[in-house]
């Protein structure tokens, strides 16, 4: 019964909510805290879902910018608990085929993130220019998800290299975002799901890698982000998380 209720919900907020924030962005489209102020609203929904969420944030990320984020990607959980951490001034990219889904994709759209076309290798390299034209011309942030697609539980898949291309291309630091484990974590008809922890690392320096380094720093980004993910999946499970 408790399941039934929070899929309707979540139901109900998806159309209700993504009504009212596509007219929010109706007045000001495109603006670069669109994206953050919409994904904020979602983040909100993991009270619904049972779940805490305990935030980090590394000092020197608060000090400096704009970067490129990255982060795992699980399932469409994220929705709900990633969200909540998305940095401001910054926006997504996704794939193209998300403008069609309803509600949803419209306002993704119009909240100012970018859309590429995954068969379409010639459109995906404009977007990393795009992107990375954003950054050095207005000061935005991009949030990524290297693996290219969720992991659904089988811990952090190959990173493909168009994050850290974007990166290298508009000169700025990347900022990895770790979340702990979410598969099986999260049951509709349980009331406590307990703890998810999302921790935005201090950045990693692209001027250690160099223009052509970028192989090398895709691979120094994934085992970074495997082994930390590991720790805070071991904190969780030794109880020393502060509930929050």
């Amino acid at each position: 019964m408790l399941a039934v209720i929070r899929i309707v919900l979540l139901g109900l907020f998806i159309v209700v909510g993504s009504t009212l924030l596509l007219l929010f962005c109706l007045f000001r489209p495109f603006h670069p805290n669109n994206t953050p102020f919409a994904a904020h609203w979602y983040g909100r929904m993991h009270r619904l879902l049972g779940v805490k969420l305990d935030i980090r944030i590394a000092p020197e990320v608060k000090a400096e910018g704009p970067y490129v984020y990255i982060a795992n990607h699980q399932n469409s959980y994220d929705l709900f608990t990633l969200a909540r951490a998305m940095p401001q001034n910054a926006v997504s990219i996704g794939k193209k085929s998300l403008k069609w889904i309803p509600f949803f994709g419209q306002l993704y759209s119009l909240a100012g993130n970018l859309l590429i076309d995954r068969n379409n290798k010639g459109r995906a390299h404009g977007t990393i220019e795009q992107a990375a034209t954003a950054i050095r011309t207005k000061g935005l942030s991009i949030l990524l998800f290297p693996e290219g697609t969720r992991n659904y539980g089988r811990g952090l898949l190959p990173f493909k290299t168009g994050a850290f291309r974007t990166a290298i291309r508009a000169g700025v630091d990347i900022v990895p975002i770790c979340v702990s484990n979410l598969h099986q974590k999260i049951r509709l008809n349980r009331w406590d799901n307990g703890t998810v922890i999302i921790e935005l690392l201090k950045p990693v320096r692209i001027a250690d890698f160099g223009e052509d380094g970028v192989r090398e720093l895709t691979a120094h980004c994934h085992q970074l982000m495997q082994h930390h993910i590991a720790k805070l999946d071991q904190e969780l499970a030794q109880g020393t998380v502060a509930h929050g």
